[in-house]
């Protein structure tokens, strides 16, 4: 088939968009389908034999100067203009402003494809694409309404509660083209009742599919670091838990020798940085981000105890992933996380989330324990083996393309051949 793939923001390693966008296409390709990746900035890193389309925009949230303020020449039409003033008011225009330059790209190639692709932009637009003829197939990792209440519990000013409220704006308009979507993936039992329960969609339109671990992903060849803990994770990110563990790790700090390395870039001046200059823990947290794969494979591998306190997950592919690398794992008890890494004890110990003394816990027994570090790390590489294979991921998607495509044509078929017999019975009339 010939596939478009959307993407409006596909940022390589962070966020897990970026990854499933990159991991899905290769497999399809490999499958013998043509695969085209339309995506906003940051664009994904992409394998040989899958093409890109840079949809471009404003790309105001882009590093160093998020929240910039373009110069007036690169104003092209009104959409750039709904983009800046929706940033202006404190909503993030991408999803709405995305779908509707992917429509209008969509429009005049809608010859080129068999199935497109809409990796969780639910924006408007994608409601245009079946109108153009063009059956659609859309991801939803997990509803976004979670980061927003996790997010306003968090919020310490009303004045910052109603800023996130104008952010998350954009869910309004989510919510209302997941509820029309033909067929919805998703890749966890539990993202699959939390869609149902937020945002309305059917049940029988929902598939699940889990994710995949790409190849890459190894236990080490050389011993792991002794006191080396690990995390990955957008650090200021209230959802991701990453304070849970900062105050769990300076707790560790006070009577054993540990560090602490986190696979992110925080907000220069923000919450995550702050903490640890509050906590007293700043020569003993390290901050990585912009490395290679193999930098990243390395990492993971070289930690004795990887973390990941979530307060949510709709699946967690850094989780799959470093049981690929053969971590021992303690994790939050919290969304799709239990469904990933298997029965208790096994792959992880699975916590309360948000509870720092029972993270802190969880921890110093397995840095006590090599041998179940040993047993654990087997375990988790056994289960990433047998269950999270992104060319099982491509075969499955490629199923419900073909399944989607079949209904999609047989409805207009059907609703032509209507329309056919009621002209014809209005013309013997």
């Amino acid at each position: 088939m010939r596939v478009a793939l959307l993407s409006y923001r596909s940022k390589p390693h962070c966020g897990g968009q970026g990854v499933y966008i990159r991991h899905l296409s290769r497999e399809l390709v490999a499958l013998g389908h043509e695969v085209e990746v339309f995506s906003g900035p940051p664009y994904p890193i992409l394998d040989e034999g899958v093409r890109l389309t840079q949809v471009e925009s404003l790309d105001l949230y882009r590093e160093p100067d998020p929240f910039r303020i373009p110069h007036w020449r690169e104003f092209r039409d009104r959409v750039d203009i709904e983009e800046f003033l929706t940033m202006c008011a404190a909503g993030f225009p991408e999803p709405k402003t995305f779908s509707t330059r992917v429509a209008r790209l969509l429009a005049e190639r809608r010859d080129e494809f068999d199935i497109v692709h809409d990796n969780q932009v639910l924006g408007y637009g994608m409601l245009d694409i079946e109108r153009l003829g063009l059956p659609l197939v859309t991801t939803i990792h997990h509803p976004i309404t979670f980061d927003r209440r996790i997010d306003l519990a968090a919020a310490p000013t009303w004045r910052k509660r109603l800023t996130l409220r104008r952010w998350y704006g954009f869910l309004r308009m989510q919510k209302k083209v997941a509820r029309q979507a033909r067929t919805v993936l998703t890749p966890s039992e539990a993202s699959r009742r939390d869609i149902v329960a937020d945002f309305g969609v059917a049940d029988d339109r929902i598939r699940v599919i889990q994710l995949g671990v790409d190849d890459v992903f190894v236990p080490p060849s050389v011993p792991r670091a002794p006191g080396r803990l690990l995390a990955m994770a957008s650090a200021d990110a209230p959802m991701k838990g990453i304070a849970t563990l900062l105050e769990a790790f300076a707790k560790l700090r006070v009577e054993r020798d540990v560090e602490l390395y986190l696979v992110t870039k925080p907000v220069a001046g923000g919450r995550t940085e702050r903490m640890v200059e509050d906590l007293g823990i700043t020569d003993h947290v390290h901050f990585v981000h912009g490395i290679s794969d193999a930098e990243l494979v390395a990492l993971m591998g070289s930690a004795e105890v990887a973390c990941v306190p979530s307060l949510y997950e709709g699946f967690s592919l850094p989780t799959a992933e470093l049981m690929a690398c053969g971590t021992p794992l303690v994790a939050s008890r919290a969304g799709a996380i239990p469904e990933v890494v298997g029965p208790d004890g096994e792959c992880a110990d699975l916590v309360t989330p948000g509870d720092v003394g029972e993270l802190e816990r969880a921890i110093e027994a397995l840095l006590d324990d090599p041998e179940r570090r040993g047993r654990m790390g087997e375990a988790a590489r056994r289960r990433a083996e047998e269950r999270y294979s992104w060319q099982a991921v491509a075969r499955a998607v490629a199923e419900a393309y073909d399944d989607t495509a079949r209904a999609f044509h047989a409805e207009r078929a059907a609703a032509a051949q209507g329309s056919a017999g009621r002209e014809s019975t209005d013309a013997d009339r």
